[in-house]
C-alpha cells in the first residue's frame, strides 16, 4: 500500500452524517496525503454503540463520495486490527468522542509490528455536531408536528 503518501485512516459508524463528521474527516485528511475510511459493521455498531439507522452499504457509499475521502471500506467484525494490517496506515486518527483508550491501541499496534501514529483529533463545536443531537432535532420536530410544512395538496 505504500506509495510514498503518508496515509492516514480514520473509524467510525457514520450512521447519520452530519457537521461533527465532515469536520473529523476534514481534519484526519490533513494529517496525511491520502484518508483512508473504516465504516464499523452493523453488527459491531449494534453490540457497541446502537443498532445504525442506515445499512453499512449505504453508509460506506456515502462516505466514499465525500471529498476527504480516498477509500472507504468495512471494518471487521472479529479484529478491529486486521484492517489496520491489511491497509498499513501511517497514522490512526481517533475523534474526541471515540472511546479508544490510547495507549492500549498504541501497545496493541506495536506488539503487531504496526508502526501507526495515534492522533486524538478536537471537537466539532457546531450545534448539530453529533447524531444523538440530529436525531432529538428529527424527532422533536416530528413530535411538534412541524417537521414538514403542510403543502395545499397535503391538506
Amino acid at each position: 500500500m505504500k506509495r510514498g503518501k503518508r496515509t492516514v485512516m480514520a473509524t467510525g459508524v457514520f450512521d447519520i452524517i452530519h457537521p461533527g463528521h465532515i469536520y473529523f474527516l476534514e481534519e484526519a485528511k490533513k494529517l496525511g496525503d491520502e484518508l483512508i475510511v473504516v465504516v464499523t459493521r452493523d453488527s459491531v455498531a449494534s453490540r457497541e454503540k446502537h443498532p445504525p439507522i442506515l445499512p453499512e452499504e449505504a453508509r460506506v457509499k456515502i462516505i466514499s463520495s465525500l471529498k476527504p475521502v480516498d477509500e472507504a471500506c468495512l471494518g471487521y467484525e472479529d479484529d478491529m486490527f486486521r484492517i489496520v494490517e491489511e491497509k498499513r496506515p501511517d497514522v490512526i486518527a481517533l475523534g474526541f468522542d471515540q472511546r479508544w483508550d490510547e495507549e492500549h491501541l498504541k501497545e496493541e499496534l506495536k506488539r503487531r509490528g504496526l508502526e501507526v501514529e495515534v492522533v486524538r483529533l478536537g471537537r466539532d463545536t457546531s450545534d448539530i455536531a453529533g447524531t444523538r443531537k440530529v436525531i432529538e432535532k428529527v424527532v422533536n420536530r416530528f413530535l411538534e408536528n412541524s417537521l414538514y410544512r403542510k403543502r395545499e395538496e397535503d391538506k
